[in-house]
């Protein structure tokens, strides 16, 4: 038997608490069965002790069930995760051309339709890439621009209303929770400051935060942007050169239709769509029913009108808006849930389309 073939079976084994196999994680290192003896090494990183005792049981049971295999070996590799050093130049996009690229993949959050649940999207999605990023020892990956000018409230819902941000020389350092790395128009106004602005300041505070917050080094930002095709998307398309943009809708043709126009005015400026993320698209009871509130197949229905995929589909739950509340986001309050399990995929998908679309270097 090959070592592929191996891996095929291994395929079975899901790393805890992801969808995701530990193949395609890529944590097999080595597989072969010799005279009945099928040998297999793993290598993870990860602070808690569990996860390496439950991975050698879950892996011998799939290499017993395989034909010929008398006996198992299974090694596992543990690094501690450590947060990695902050980069010399402090990870400024705004640096020196010669430098690292800090950011490696940008994407816009969109929906052109206010209402559709699109920040509390943006702030699960996030805290559910920094997990995902966790097991692969790279802490601190994952950043979130809030570009909601008028109506912040990132900070409320991951658990920063009223903090502020430090200042080092003319830069902003973004705030830190849940694992992720946070700015805000929240964090520089109070509560009972509206921000009146016309569109050259929104565009100036755009690339302030794009240019001037030491973001460090990033696996993937996520811009959470205000509803609409105006000054805020086309200054930030501008400003920072995006490697995709998602579609946030609910199921009713009252959203999906300003969701679509939102989607076509990213592929005008040559944004590629990465996929649609339908939110609110069914209640689920505390018997597990579905129930079609807003109606059904909305965000397919958009996403094939774009030409994209349809990432996932996030239920209606009390949880995802007390998670919102209380600065406790669902995805890591209940991280065993429906909603978790659904964000989670979602970012899993979203890590493999960028990967494939990878920009070339400079």
């Amino acid at each position: 038997m090959t070592t592929d073939e191996i891996k095929e079976h291994l395929k079975q084994v899901k790393y805890p608490g992801f969808s995701r196999d530990i193949v395609s994680f890529g944590l097999v290192r080595s597989a072969g069965v010799l005279d009945g003896v099928a040998k297999v090494a793993l290598a993870i990183s990860t602070n808690d002790p569990k996860i390496p005792l439950h991975l050698k049981t879950e892996v011998e049971k799939c290499l017993r069930a395989i034909p010929g295999v008398k006996e198992t070996l299974v090694e596992i590799s543990v690094a501690a995760v450590k947060n990695p050093a902050a980069p010399a130049n402090g990870g400024n996009l705004a640096g020196n051309a010669g430098a690292p690229k800090a950011i490696k993949f940008a994407v816009a959050i969109a929906s052109g339709k206010g209402g559709v649940g699109k920040s509390t999207f943006s702030v699960n999605l996030a805290c559910a890439l920094a997990q995902l990023l966790e097991f692969q020892g790279r802490n601190g990956r994952v950043g979130l621009m809030d570009c909601d000018i008028y109506g912040p409230s990132v900070p409320l819902m991951i658990g920063l209303h009223g903090a502020r941000p430090e200042v080092e020389g003319e830069n902003l350092v973004p705030m830190e929770r849940h694992g992720v790395k946070v700015m805000s128009m929240g964090f520089l106004v109070d509560d009972n400051t509206p921000v009146v602005w016309r569109g050259p300041m929104i565009m100036k505070t755009i690339q302030q935060f794009v240019q001037n917050v030491k973001w460090g080094e990033l696996d993937v930002l996520l811009v959470d942007l205000p509803p609409g095709t105006g000054d805020a998307q086309l200054s930030l398309v501008q400003t920072l050169p995006l490697d995709g943009a998602v579609i946030v809708t609910t199921p009713q043709p009252a959203a999906t239709n300003v969701a679509r126009k939102g989607g076509l005015m990213f592929q005008k400026v040559n944004v590629p769509i990465l996929g649609v993320a339908e939110n609110m698209s069914y209640f689920l009871d505390p018997a597990g029913n579905k129930h079609a509130l807003f109606g059904s197949g909305g965000g397919l229905i958009t996403a094939e009108k774009l030409g994209t995929t349809l990432l996932g589909q996030v239920p209606l739950i009390a949880a995802i808006r007390e998670g919102g509340d209380s600065g406790l986001p669902v995805v890591v309050n209940d991280p065993s849930g429906a909603a978790a399990t659904v964000f989670r995929q979602i970012a899993e998908e979203l890590l493999a389309r960028l990967s494939k679309s990878a920009r070339p270097a400079m």
